[in-house]
């Protein structure tokens, strides 16, 4: 996997500015309902000024994409990394995955109502390397859950099942909740860790 290198932010770039703002924008209000404007504006810039970092909105909008899924990827290596436990670890998997910020809510959102866009080609050459980079991350999360379940599978911790096709399962139910969660609903978001984790425990060890 080769990752895209982030511009280096020196301590006038508005780069991180506009990434905070369009997160909050495309993940409150909808990207196709955003204005490219308005993410100026909450920024404090000119329009014109977006352009010198991202050459349209859904540039931008790959970008967060793409950022989210190394977020997503990362932030499982680290929870698993020292769990030799198959079932543990499938448990610390699931607990990291919901273990978010607000900000990172509104990311996964995004990522999950715009996952079409990663599979058509982009005339734009940076809008296409952020879309390959997305969709190899894509891949690499996957194969991260289809491994864990390789593991256990082989240490007879999991009947053994086509790990590929329950990888994507497991995966599919956890972030299936990013479509209707809400910060501010009736549901807090640990309730719901609680029960994904032991739906995914059923469905991979019984």
């Amino acid at each position: 996997m080769t990752r895209i290198v982030e511009p280096e932010a020196g301590p006038r770039s508005k780069r991180a500015a506009i990434l905070t703002a369009a997160v909050d924008c495309f993940g409150e209000a909808g990207y196709e309902a955003t204005k490219w404007s308005t993410v100026a504006e909450r920024v404090g810039i000119g329009q014109t000024a977006l352009y010198h970092y991202f050459e349209s909105k859904t540039h931008c909008l790959l970008t967060i994409m793409r950022l989210e899924l190394e977020r997503s990827h990362d932030r499982f290596v680290e929870a698993t990394k020292d769990v030799e436990d198959p079932v543990e670890a499938l448990r610390t998997a699931v607990r990291a995955a919901y273990d978010v910020s607000p900000h990172e809510v509104l990311q996964m959102r995004i990522l999950q109502n715009h996952m079409d866009l990663l599979s058509g080609t982009r005339r734009s050459k940076r809008e296409e390397a952020e879309r390959v980079a997305a969709r190899q991350l894509v891949q690499v999360v996957e194969r991260d859950w289809t491994n864990l379940l390789v593991k256990g599978m082989s240490q007879g911790s999991f009947p053994l099942r086509d790990a590929q096709l329950l990888g994507s399962s497991v995966l599919g139910l956890i972030v299936s909740v990013w479509r209707w969660y809400r910060p501010s609903g009736p549901t807090p978001l640990s309730e719901i860790s609680e029960l994904i984790e032991g739906a995914c425990v059923r469905m991979v060890a019984s």
